[in-house]
């Protein structure tokens, strides 16, 4: 599941594989890694909004800014014995946010952080972009365990509830081999695989892998078959996890499952206890399992729907899930209602449902007290209540937590994307302009300044003295980085030079191209040639 950016997506399901986490265009060479140094331990330096206790103390975050305090994570690491547990996150990001609010406060969490090498990476300080390359991380938030030499065992999915992820967290600090040989051996039918490195096949992060250092991307859904079909029976949650995954990112025109696979999924759907289980799956691919398990407007289709709808209901109103779950449970009710309109058609969410949406979204932005929860909670309602048919309720939920959050910028994302969709295009820009003047950190910004700068020649082509200051304004902040041209940073320029191109093909713009042509020569050459900058930079910047 993939995403443009922030500015794109606000579901807390999508983000967690997509808008915070997700974008796939491809990412400059990695370069050598630098000595070590002393460590440097201090608490995690993200402030906590008003409400919420300081994370440090929680857990013992090792803040890393550059590669000398990550090289001096894995020199204690070493000489510790510990394995090192790598997070890599942003202040904005909702999903992060959820995972302060209701796993890194947890006291059993903390009490298992003893046991390694906590090492936070803020994706917006300075080495950071530079380190994403280097630990092959993308998106927010990320989580891998290292082992003590280094050696990367597993990276864990941040979208499973905490007591299910403290059990994978210890499964893989365990771990007696990277589950990339594990991997290797589950296809080869060679050596068998313990209950353990089954489970550990079962719930990796195949999200977070955007490098492809498992497998080619291609071949995900088809490894994840033969995975599931492999997988001993009596190991029953781990298999049923296998298959559902393998479904989930299936693609309908290359396999279809059988009767057999059909009713294993309703079963499934009809009995909580695995539907609890396995419900990050269930509720983020509730679109793409339906359409590869039956076929439009048909009595199959019906059955599903049907069963599907009961089982997100009954996830939507379990009170022992976190309330940005409970509200993705809502999302994927709804979108499932629109599943079968008519191309170009939106019909209306059935009124019973529209309903519980309202009452949901009235309750939780009561209860969330919490200022982490609240960025995750408050941008998942929003986004419910605009997928409903509830724009106007979508807008007004984000502009009354303007105030409230500790990154405005993202709630101001939504609100432009809500004015897009409904045609507003001055009002949309408004936000995208005022998203990005609120923006912080150096990543962050060239990342809300590829969004304005797309929403301006995707809306307003004409203006081009708006479009030429804000490419400039881009690039000159990008100049004045140190790592720009690594990860999320060239990702966000590539959007910048992309957006060129296609304005490039407009008439009438000739004179102010030509310009920004000179300004991108004039930032290439102040950019550091030795580690491969500057070809990155006239590679990004060519438009």
């Amino acid at each position: 599941m993939r995403a443009a950016g922030p500015a794109l997506a606000l579901t807390f399901g999508l983000l967690t594989l997509a808008a915070c986490q997700r974008m796939a265009e491809p990412a400059p060479a990695t370069p050598a890694p630098a000595p070590a140094s002393v460590p440097l331990v201090v608490p995690l330096v993200v402030p906590p909004p008003v409400g919420t206790a300081s994370a440090a103390q929680g857990i013992a975050w090792q803040h890393a800014q550059g590669e000398a305090e990550v090289d001096a994570a894995f020199a204690r690491a070493r000489q510790e014995r510990k394995p090192v547990f790598l997070y890599w996150g942003a202040v904005w990001c909702p999903p992060c946010n959820q995972v302060k609010a209701t796993l890194f406060n947890r006291q059993d969490v903390i009490e298992r952080s003893r046991a390694f090498v906590p090492v936070y990476i803020d994706g917006d300080s300075p080495g950071a972009q530079k380190l994403g390359a280097r630990f092959k991380v993308r998106g927010y938030p990320t989580m891998v365990l290292f082992s003590p030499e280094g050696t990367e065992l597993t990276r864990l999915p941040g979208e499973v509830e905490a007591q299910q992820y403290l059990q994978l967290l210890t499964l893989g600090m365990s771990a007696q081999r990277p589950v990339k040989a594990v991997l290797a051996d589950a296809r080869a039918g060679g050596r068998s695989l313990t209950p353990n490195e089954w489970k550990l096949l079962a719930f990796y992060s195949w999200d977070s892998d955007e490098h492809q250092q498992m497998l080619p991307q291609q071949e995900v859904p088809a490894v994840l078959r033969q995975l599931a079909a492999a997988c001993p029976p009596d190991a029953h949650d781990t298999a049923t996890r296998l298959f559902l995954k393998a479904w989930a990112v299936a693609d309908p025109k290359a396999a279809r499952p059988d009767a057999a696979a059909r009713n294993r999924l309703l079963a499934v759907l009809r009995n909580a206890e695995p539907s609890r289980l396995h419900m990050d799956v269930l509720a983020y691919n509730a679109e793409e399992v339906v359409r590869v398990f039956s076929s439009a407007r048909t009595p199959e289709r019906q059955q599903l729907l049907d069963a599907y709808d009961a089982s997100l209901a009954g996830l939507a109103n379990d009170a022992t899930l976190s309330r940005a779950d409970r509200l993705s449970a809502l999302i994927a009710r709804v979108k499932l209602a629109h599943l079968d309109a008519p191309a170009g058609k939106t019909p209306a969410v059935p009124p019973a449902l529209l309903t519980d949406v309202r009452e949901q979204v009235a309750r939780m932005d009561r209860e969330t007290t919490d200022g982490y929860e609240r960025q995750a909670v408050i941008t998942t309602a929003a986004d419910l209540l605009a997928e409903a048919g509830a724009p106007a309720e979508s807008d007004a939920l984000l502009k009354a937590n303007l105030a409230r959050s500790h990154s405005p910028y993202y709630l101001m994302s939504g609100l432009a994307l809500n004015a897009k969709k409904r045609g507003d295009s001055a009002d949309a820009l408004h936000w995208y302009q005022e998203a990005y003047q609120r923006s912080e950190g150096p990543a962050t910004r060239l990342q809300w300044g590829a969004s304005y700068l797309g929403a301006l020649v995707d809306l307003a082509p004409q203006d081009e003295a708006r479009i030429e200051a804000t490419v400039l304004q881009v690039w000159r902040e990008a100049a004045g980085q140190p790592n720009a041209f690594y990860e999320r940073s060239a990702r966000s320029l590539q959007r910048v030079g992309d957006k060129l191109v296609v304005w490039s093909k407009l008439p009438g713009h000739a004179d102010a191209l030509q310009r920004l042509r000179r300004q991108a020569d004039e930032l290439c050459a102040g950019v550091p040639e030795a580690d491969g900058q500057r070809s990155s930079c006239r590679g990004l910047l060519k438009a």
